[in-house]
């Protein structure tokens, strides 16, 4: 009977306990950016040296030294996003774009987005989106500008480190925070505590898959940098400015230009409705010669009557006779 009475406390015990764990789970994942607990620490240090490059090699240093440099700081690696933009004159697009193609290739790279159009004088332009790795940047920017004229080149550079070593601490601190809560859910007994422990386990597995994907676009941004391509074969032709008045001559030009442009414009419209005009004189002939000869004629209006009777009609005047030639006159 004693052993009964002290177990009870102990199960009346267990939802406190484990509101407790899941509040220091909480407050050790959201401080990831300040620091992590006692507990944690082993967890976050082997998977932000895993993590670091060259973690495992200074701690293996270090502990071949006798610890000697073991509260030395780990050198941080820079963290840069590159992009260029360049603009280049050359004689054949589509042999230049091949050349192009090649430089990235063999750099390491690949071509990423491509459009290619044409003026009114036929003259082809195309734009690509090149990716090559960090290192041989330069040496692809200088190779590509070497195809032709350059005309234009913009480089920026974007140091991204802070938000990498952030980022990099918050994962491992949300990696042990998973951890810890899937042991708590071998540990748990109740069907009630497992539902509430798979919850958690559920929010903190999509925050920890979040962080995971920026991860992976910083990674990506800062080892291939990006560098836009743009080749045409006309340079781009600014308008030109004139400080100097129109006079007699430039107005006579412009208004001879607009006396063309109007022609031109009426002999459009002329043109676009004279099939119109065409088909209504057909349609039109044809009713005349053809429809309206065949339709019925209308009765002749009878005479005007009155309560007397019909009203007499008008007879039409006998023709005057003239006498014949040579006959007697009366």
């Amino acid at each position: 009977m004693r052993a009964r009475r002290s177990v009870r406390p102990v199960q009346a015990l267990a939802p406190l306990l484990l509101a407790a764990a899941l509040a220091l789970t909480g407050c050790s994942a959201g401080g990831g950016d300040s620091g992590t607990t006692a507990d944690d620490r082993p967890a976050a240090q082997s998977d932000a040296k895993a993590a670091a490059p060259g973690g495992a090699a200074e701690s293996d240093r270090s502990r071949g030294t006798g610890g000697a440099k073991a509260t030395a700081p780990l050198k941080v690696t820079s963290h840069i996003i590159r992009t260029a933009s360049l603009t280049v004159q050359v004689k054949d697009v589509p042999k230049a774009l091949d050349e192009a193609r090649g430089t990235v290739e063999n750099a390491g790279g690949y071509v990423g987005d491509e459009s290619t159009s044409r003026d009114q004088d036929g003259h082809e332009r195309t734009r690509v989106v090149l990716r090559v790795p960090v290192d041989r940047y330069d040496t692809v920017l200088d190779e590509l500008q070497g195809t032709g004229k350059l005309l234009e080149r913009t480089a920026k550079a974007q140091d991204v480190t802070d938000q990498v070593v952030d980022v990099d601490s918050r994962i491992a601190s949300q990696r042990a925070s998973v951890a810890r809560v899937r042991e708590l859910m071998d540990q748990a007994t109740k069907l009630s505590d497992v539902v509430t422990l798979e919850g958690e386990l559920s929010r903190r597995e999509s925050d920890l898959e979040a962080l995971l994907a920026q991860q992976s676009s910083l990674k990506d941004r800062t080892s291939l940098a990006t560098i836009t391509l743009s080749l045409s074969e006309t340079p781009v032709k600014k308008a030109a400015h004139k400080d100097d008045d129109p006079g007699f001559v430039d107005a006579l030009a412009g208004g001879w230009d607009a006396f063309v442009t109007m022609l031109r414009w009426l002999a459009v419209v002329i043109g676009a409705v004279l099939p119109f005009l065409a088909v209504a004189a057909l349609i039109v002939l044809a009713w005349l010669r053809m429809i309206r000869p065949r339709l019925p004629r209308r009765p002749a209006t009878p005479p005007a009557t009155t309560a007397l009777g019909p009203l007499p009609t008008a007879r039409q005047a006998p023709e005057p006779t003239h006498p014949q030639e040579g006959g007697e006159q009366n």
